[in-house]
């Protein structure tokens, strides 16, 4: 198994910025990707950003591109998302997941196709 945990939410204002991380612990050895996804009050989750651990890869929702950047450090088996010119609707709870395992292509998108996932930090942007 691989335990997360994310850290780093909070209330901003529009145009700022903030950093959100998550800490994988356990099993980290078999880790083949991460990703972050959102839910909002009253809307489905959905795909943020996403980054193959190996290759470092990354995937990004089009809401997002340009804005938001996605990365990891191996040494500390943590994944940082950097949220810049952040506007109201990223307001939402951000999660971390990992799919782990051998896997013959990559869908970052997909949230079915994560095994593990945090317990969700909320961030805030003010209008």
């Amino acid at each position: 198994q691989v335990q997360l945990v994310e850290s780093g939410g909070g209330l901003v204002q529009a145009g700022g910025s903030l950093r959100v991380s998550c800490a994988a612990s356990g099993r980290t050895f078999s880790i083949f990707a991460m990703g972050w996804f959102r839910q909002a009050p009253g809307q489905e989750r959905e795909f943020v950003a996403g980054i193959r651990w190996s290759t470092i890869n990354t995937d990004y929702a089009d809401s997002v591109k340009g804005r938001f950047t996605i990365s990891r450090d191996n040494a500390k088996n943590t994944m940082y998302l950097q949220m810049n010119s952040l506007k109201p609707e990223d307001t939402a709870v951000y999660y971390c997941a990992t799919q782990v395992g051998t896997r013959y292509y990559w869908d970052s998108r997909s949230s079915l196709k994560y095994e593990y996932w945090g317990q969700g930090t909320q961030v805030t942007v003010s209008s």
